[in-house]
Parts: structure tokens; sequence; C-alpha cells
């Protein structure tokens, strides 16, 4: 009896060993010409992009319909790229490139030949991930930026890949469709497989400007969703006004339809953000709370991916008033006075939770983190058709939040920015 059993044990640990010696073999990855556009084929087999900027929730991504997601950098890329794979879908990896907006210089060439050789490391070690879909050199490296020459350094980067893996196709994500940027691409790096715009409220131009820009191969988008708060109607306080979530539902399907859905020159995209972050405000690029609730769009994505609405649908916000108006009506209220908030909402079982957040004045550029105001308590009393306000007595810019919820994880959000006090006071 114990011959035959250690028999199968050496047996098992032979198997293993073995495994461990085999190293993981790449999915071959290549953009084809056809139909006077492109198609990205991955083992050979079309492969269309509906994919999502982030590595929170990725098995509800996967459950939704989605087939990639897209980091902006190798942070825990192990992790990411295993359960990529556990859950059928891929990864566009980020290489994080240092950007001169926050103080690196192009013209330091031994720099530059640093962060050559890192990101060198970093492709070496994942190349052969089978879950690896393409990399992305950098993140908006055109934003406040005057060196051409980090271009070049693109360039340079996309060389290397390519020589260290022949398997997968290379791009770099711009901020817009900049024709003067594009054309310094077009020159620069002509090493670059495909190009990755990250467009906001213009999404539907994106397939005209980037044929105006003189781009002549395949793009995908990297990032796209709200109206950008750059975008947005600002009132005289300097507050930008936020679409609701179910505005935003509207807006994203609009925009992808016009678009990603009929561009044959584009490979898809990533809808941007699969999580939740602080922004302008915590509910404006997130389709998450930060509870994890899921916002309408989130419905919206998985119609455009699978053509179907999942059955457990998030509330709608019709309308949000304070004192009677709506945010774009520029609201100045006194100080300690008591106001109405009215909600219209579409639903059932829905419950109602308010927050009063001082406008937030950590504001950065081009995504980089802000932090989250504290919350003012003790002002608000909820009724049954939405809540009152008391102003708080300090004169300034606040904002009301709103998060409707159906009690099954899904959510509407809106808020209102306001001002305590008068317009001479802003």
């Amino acid at each position: 009896m114990k011959a035959p059993l250690l028999f199968k044990l050496a047996s098992a640990c032979l198997l293993l060993t073995v495994a461990g010696l085999v190293k993981a073999q790449p999915v071959k990855v290549e953009i084809v010409e056809k139909d006077n556009g492109f198609v990205l084929m991955r083992n050979h087999k079309p492969y269309f992009i509906k994919g999502a900027g982030g590595t929170s929730y990725i098995d509800r991504l996967a459950k939704y319909g989605g087939n990639s997601i897209r980091t902006w950098g190798t942070n825990n890329g192990d992790q990411v790229l295993a359960k990529a794979e556990n859950l059928g879908l891929t990864v566009t990896m980020g290489l994080d490139v240092a950007r001169e907006r926050h103080g690196f210089n192009y013209d330091d060439t031994i720099a530059v030949r640093k962060q050559l050789e890192k990101l060198r490391r970093e492709v070496i070690k994942y190349r052969n991930h089978p879950a690896l879909l393409m990399w992305g050199i950098g993140n908006e490296l055109n934003l406040s930026y005057k060196n051409p020459k980090v271009w070049d350094a693109v360039n340079d980067i996309a060389k290397m890949i390519h020589q260290e893996d022949p398997n997968h196709p290379v791009t770099t994500m711009l901020a817009g469709v900049n024709p003067a940027v594009v054309k310094n691409v077009i020159a620069r790096c002509p090493d670059l497989d495909l190009l990755a715009v990250q467009v906001y409220g213009g999404l539907a131009k994106v397939p005209e400007q980037i044929v105006n820009a003189g781009w002549k191969k395949a793009y995908i988008v990297t990032e796209w969703g709200p109206t950008g708060h750059w975008e947005s109607i600002i009132t005289p306080w300097k507050a930008a006004i936020e679409e609701t979530s179910s505005e935003k539902a509207e807006v994203y399907r609009k925009r992808y339809e016009a678009s990603i859905k009929t561009d044959k020159k584009c490979l898809g995209s990533y809808v941007f953000l699969w999580g939740q972050k602080q922004e302008r405000t915590p509910t404006w690029y997130g389709l998450f709370t930060e509870a994890g609730e899921e916002s309408e769009v989130i419905d919206v994505m998985q119609y455009l991916w699978t053509g179907k609405w999942p059955d457990n649908r998030a509330p709608h916000l019709d309308s949000l008033t304070l004192d009677g108006k709506r945010a774009t009506s520029f609201i100045y209220l006194q100080p300690g006075k008591t106001y109405p908030v009215n909600v219209y909402v579409k639903g059932q079982g829905l419950t109602n939770r308010w927050e009063l957040l001082p406008e937030s004045t950590d504001l950065k550029e081009g995504g980089d983190r802000e932090s989250r105001p504290q919350a003012i308590p003790g002002l608000i009393t909820a009724n049954k058709t939405g809540c009152t306000l008391k102003t708080p007595e300090k004169a300034g810019a606040y904002r009301l939040f709103l998060y409707v919820s159906n009690g099954r994880n899904k959510v509407a959000t809106g808020n209102i920015p306001f001002f305590v006090g008068t317009p001479s006071q802003k």
C-alpha cells in the first residue's frame, strides 16, 4: 500500500516542480488594418476593448460585460494581472513616466536614461503574463508641458519595449486631442503602435479631431466620462457645477454611441473611474460611492457592453432644488437661516442620505490626489419631500450632497453648491 502512495506523491512533486520551471506564455496582441479602419487581434481573434480605468470592483466589471482594465503604473502588478486573468480580463499596463509639471527635466539626459532602465525592468518583469494586453507610456505627459524632448523619451521607451516585448502594442496617453501635440507625437514617436486619448465633454468629436490632427494609426480612449470640472458651468465663487448621476448616465451613453462605438479606427476604451475618488467632489468621476454603491452610469455601461439593461436599476434623479432653485441659478443664502430642499426621483423603496461639505479648496490638476473636505454635522433635517437645511453661520462656499439608495446597492447622486453671504463677500 505504501509504494503506490509514495509513487503518487513523488509524481505530484515532480509535476509541481516542472510547472514552476515553465515560464508564462504571452498572448500575442497586434493591430491589423481592415475595412478602412483597424482591428485589435488577441491570440488571432478580434478583441474590442470594453474596459474601465482602475483596479477596484473588477469582479463586477467582468460580471457586467467588461473585458479589460487599465492601470497608471505597475504597483501591485503581479496581483493585478493574476486577478484579471482569473476573471477573464486583460490589462493595459501603465508605466509611470515622470511629468514636467511635477518638476522632471527632460534636458537631464542622465535622469532620462535612469528612467528608461527602470521601465525596462518593469517591462521584463511583466511582459510574458497572459493577461497583458498592451503598454501605456505615462499619463497625460502633454499636460502643462513645454519641453518637446518628452516625446523623444517616449519614443525611446517605445523602442525599448519593442526590443524586450515583441508581443504587445505600445501607446501613450494624451490629455485631449490637441493638433499641435499630436503633430509632435507623429514627428517624434514613430515607434508608437497606436494613440491613446483622454477626453470628457468633447468625446463625440474625437473621431473628427483624430482625423484633423493627422493621426493615421489606430487609437483608443483611455479615459472618458462625465463633463469635466474644467468644462462645466462655474459659479461666481468659482465652484464647478456637477451633473447628477442621472445626467451623467445620459451623456455617457450618447457620447459613447457617437464615437467609440462607431469609429472604425477606435479599438475600444476605458471608462473613468471604476472606483471612487475625491476630485473636486467625492462623486464627480467615480462610478461608485465610497461605500461601493453603484450609480446609474454602471447600468449604462452594462447596456453598452452587453446590449442588455440590468434587472436591478439605479434610482433616477430628475431634479434637486435648494430654496426652489437648481444649482445653475447660482444660489446665495443668508447665514443661520433654514431653507427647503426638494428631491424628485424615480424608484421604489428609496432612502435619502444627506451630507453638507465646505467647498473643496485642495484643487489639483491632471487627477492628482486631493483631500476630502470634512462634513459639517447637525444642519440637515430630513423630511418626506427632501430635507431642510440650516445654513452655517460662517460666510463662504458650501455644497449639499444627496445620495438616494434603493437598498440593493444602487444609488443616485446629486449636489448643489451654494454661497452663504452676499455676492460681494465671495
